[in-house]
Order: structure tokens, then C-alpha cells, then sequence
């Protein structure tokens, strides 16, 4: 999105959903914090305001967090030998919840009456408002605005005589998304919310046990794949004198399960695998869903830089039209650059994304992206095409339309701010000024993942944000009960 003011910051991906942050976690590694900083330097694209890391060495916690990316906060010797420790965990942030700044930069640290206590939290709690609210008055001082932090004092207050059952205490507390890594002396602790909205997967390397938000991040560090963290699972992991021991509990009423859905469409590198599934191939199969049900007469199908690619190549395939490269990116645009006045501003968009406009002058071209947000991006990408002599642009986009708001870690503008949800098709076509527009529809979606259609009782992921069907925290035996648990939802976080 463009920005309204030549001072602030030209944000490139304005214009898209914003990963939910990434976490990443080792134990049983003398390389524990080296490990994690290339782990999170693979996670990079889930968060860019900030990264952290924490250290334990079986006496003391030590950590280092700081603005920006991981490269130039923890590739200096001096700062990895410093955190010194088998057992490591950190987090690369995009803010959800809390302001962009130092003091909300995690994992988050506590020195609790058990001893040290240090999290990482890839989600959103929902209800933190209401418990931050309640714990103040109870006397609890808080030290950032992140709702991670209501965790740590949750599990402060809890009146249980074990850590683990005052952390299962506070867990049983809060509503909403998470993937979380903590810290303590006793260990490293795993878990995922019991309807498993955010990933967290399982790894080995050389006897140390690994956590992950994706599994491109173990194959970074040369970690193998175990498997995923179940929902509603923690997964306990203590150093004893024959090596790591593992342990796994369930203290969660079972749930239908519902994963975030938008993992395959966009928020989880191409190269990962979730749920068994290459998010590459599932990428290629909703470009392939999507000529199927939005055919075009064109000469060149041409992805929008880099999250249409492999949806472009699946519309390519199964059309038969040729796939190019008709936009070039940039990868040296940061999310700093200032744009210095009012004559410059509307060439924002150029600075990541140009045509190729030898190869595309006076074709038809099918533009495919992964999604669209606020459109503008959208608008200025179909005005570049034509621009560069195109004679049609027909813009397909590999998800349905995104109406509405995400509750669960996801940053989205508020709903009156989402295009699909102010205007039908044609209001969205004409605003865009393309020649033709179309999404690829829900059934396609799940179709693409290995589904007949979408269920619609009990569907097997979080759509939230194409359907307005919010994942409820009822029980399998409660699901028919008549509980608006969007309206309950939407009252704590506004």
C-alpha cells in the first residue's frame, strides 16, 4: 500500500495478509543458539520487525533481542558465543498484537518463583484483553503490550504446585492461536492450541530434539523431520544422563482439528511440508484448480512475484498457455527505504516489481497472484502491464476472495478495509481496471489439498477469512450448541 506521507516507511507487501511470526527451538545441542539463528534465518519471511533469542545454560538464561532481521543481529561471533547453553529458542516477530518495539521483541523472560521462565508464541490469544485486564487488578505489572505476556503471568499466579500443571492452568485459560516454545530449568516444552490454527513440527539432529514453526527450518540446520506437534499435544523435553528424553501430553477435551488454510496459499515457504503435503505441489494444484474453473483465451500466464509462482506454473500446465517471468522483483528493497516527496511516491510500487515489457507488449496476458488485500497493490501491478504495452491483463487469484479478518495471529486491516468484502466481482474488476477477474473457489481450495469440497460441518481447516466460519473452541459433543462463538470472539478483541 502506498503510503500518505514521504516520511514514513515504503512497505512494499503493504498489501498482503503478514506472516504470524516464526519460532524455532533446540535442545540438546552444544551449537544450540548458532542452530537457532540459521533456523530462524529460514523462517525469516514469518516475521521481519524482530528477532530474539534465548539461551539456557543449566544454571542461567541468557538473550539477545533486537529490531530487524536475523542477518545483522546474530551473525556477529561475539553475540552467539554469549548465549551460551545446550538448550536454545527464539522467534522472528511481525506485531499481531502489541506495539513494534524492543520491550515486545521475543521470547519473552520471567524470573518466576520455579526459576526462569522464557517464551516464544507464533499466534494470537483472543481473549487477552479481558485476562490482562483481570490479572492487573490482582496486582500482576506488566512489562509489554504483547499477549504473550498474559501467559507468563498466568502461570505466576496459578495456585498449582508443579510448573508443568500451572502452564497446563494457564493454557486451559486463554482462547485463541498458538505454537509455543518455552523455556524453564526443568526443560523445554512444545505445544500447539488444541484446534492446531498454527504449525509446529518435530525434528532430530545428532540426538538433540528440534521444534520448528516450518520444516524448511529443519532442513536448514540438517535436522530430520519427525513429525507434527498434534493439537491440543504439549511435547516435554528433559536432558537426562542417557541423552534427551521426550515425553508427550494431552490435557486438552478433544477437538476437530482446524489448521490455518493460508499456509498453503501463501504464509509457508514453498519448500516446506505441512501435514504430509508439499506446499509447492499444493500451490501448483490451486494454479491447475483455478484454469479449470477460470479459463481466459490469453498468450502468457505471468506470476506476480515471488508468491504466484508456483501457482502460475500450475495454471500454465494444465491451460496449456506459456509461463514467463513478465515481472521482474527487486530483492533489495527494504521495508526502510524513504520515499523523499510527492513526485516519487506513485513509483513505489517500481521499486520491487518491473515489467518486462519487451516480452510483454501488445500479449494477452493472466496475471496470477496469491491473494488480494486492499487491492492496491492489485491496481498498481494491472496499470504497470498496461504500461508496458499489454493488450489484455487478466488478474486470477489462487484463494477465494478475503472478506473477512483474522483473530488468530494473522495481522489483517479491519474488515471495512478488505476489497472483497465492499465490492462483488465486477465492482472489484472495475476497480482494479482489469480486463477480466476471478478467485478460485473454496471447493477448489480444499479440491487442491486432496479434498472432495469443503465440509461444511466440521471443515477440515481455519477459512475464516474467506468464509466468515471462525473455529469455535467448543468440544466435538458441543459444536451443536446454539453459542455465537464469533460474536463472544469478536466482543474480547474490540
Amino acid at each position: 500500500m502506498l503510503t500518505t506521507n514521504p516520511f514514513e516507511p515504503f512497505d512494499p507487501d503493504g498489501d498482503k495478509l503478514r506472516e504470524e511470526c516464526g519460532i524455532f527451538g533446540v535442545s540438546g545441542s552444544d551449537s544450540a543458539a548458532a542452530l537457532v539463528a540459521l533456523g530462524l534465518h529460514a523462517l525469516q519471511h514469518r516475521g521481519q520487525e524482530a528477532a530474539g533469542i534465548t539461551s539456557f545454560d543449566g544454571r542461567s538464561f541468557h538473550t539477545h533481542r533486537a529490531m530487524g532481521h536475523v542477518a545483522g543481529n546474530f551473525d556477529r561471533d561475539d553475540i552467539i558465543r554469549a548465549l551460551t547453553g545446550s538448550v536454545a529458542a527464539g522467534h522472528v516477530r511481525y506485531s499481531t498484537t502489541g506495539e513494534a518495539v524492543l520491550r515486545n521483541v521475543q521470547p519473552l523472560y520471567a524470573e518466576l518463583q520455579s526459576g526462569g521462565f522464557a517464551i516464544s508464541h507464533n499466534g494470537n490469544i483472543s481473549n487477552a484483553q479481558r485476562l490482562r485486564k483481570e490479572l492487573v487488578r490482582r496486582g500482576s505489572i506488566f512489562q509489554s503490550t504483547s499477549d504473550t505476556e498474559t501467559i507468563i503471568h498466568l502461570v505466576a499466579t496459578s495456585s498449582y504446585r508443579t510448573l508443568l500443571d500451572r502452564f497446563i492452568d494457564a493454557l486451559k485459560q486463554i482462547e485463541g492461536a498458538y505454537s509455543l516454545i518455552v523455556m524453564t530449568p526443568e526443560g523445554m516444552i512444545a505445544c500447539r492450541d488444541p484446534l492446531g490454527i498454527r504449525p509446529l513440527v518435530i525434528g532430530r539432529l545428532n540426538g538433540a530434539v528440534v521444534f520448528a514453526s516450518e520444516t524448511v527450518a529443519l532442513d536448514v540446520v540438517g535436522a530430520t523431520f519427525e513429525r507434527s506437534v498434534l493439537p491440543g499435544e504439549l511435547v516435554i523435553v528433559q536432558d537426562t544422563p542417557n541423552g534427551q528424553e521426550v515425553r508427550s501430553i494431552k490435557p486438552f477435551a478433544p477437538m476437530s482439528p482446524r489448521p490455518c488454510i493460508f499456509e498453503w496459499v501463501y504464509f509457508s515457504r514453498p519448500d516446506s511440508i505441512v501435514d504430509d503435503r508439499s506446499i509447492y505441489d499444493v500451490r501448483k494444484r490451486i494454479g491447475a484448480e483455478l484454469a479449470r474453473e477460470a479459463p481466459v483465451d490469453a498468450d502468457l500466464v505471468i506470476p506476480v512475484p515471488d508468491s504466484g509462482v508456483p501457482a502460475a506454473i500450475g495454471y500454465a500446465q494444465a491451460s496449456g498457455i506459456p509461463f514467463e517471468l513478465g515481472i521482474i522483483r527487486s530483492h533489495y528493497v527494504g521495508r526502510t527505504f524513504i520515499q523523499p516527496g510527492d513526485g516519487v511516491r506513485h513509483l513505489g510500487v517500481k521499486l520491487k516489481h518491473n515489467a518486462n515489457r519487451a516480452l510483454i507488449k501488445g500479449k494477452r496476458v493472466v496475471l496470477i497472484d496469491d491473494s488480494i488485500v486492499r487491492g492496491t497493490t492489485s491496481l498498481k501491478i494491472v496499470q504497470m502491464m498496461r504500461e508496458a504495452g499489454a493488450a489484455e491483463v487478466h488478474l486470477r487469484i489462487a484463494s477465494p476472495p478475503t472478506r473477512h479478518s483474522c483473530f488468530y495471529g494473522v495481522d489483517t486491516p479491519e474488515r471495512t478495509k478488505l476489497l472483497a468484502a465492499k465490492l462483488d466481482l465486477g465492482g472489484m474488476t472495475d476497480f482494479i481496471h482489469c480486463d477480466s477477474l476471478a478467485f478460485v473457489s473454496i471447493d477448489g481450495l480444499y479440491k487442491a489439498l486432496g479434498e472432495p469440497k469443503r465440509a461444511d460441518i466440521r471443515p477440515k481447516h481455519c477459512d475464516a477469512c474467506f468464509t466468515g466460519d471462525y473455529p469455535t473452541t467448543l468440544t466435538d459433543q458441543d459444536e451443536s450448541a446454539d453459542v455465537d462463538q464469533f460474536a463472544l470472539l469478536a466482543e474480547r478483541v474490540n
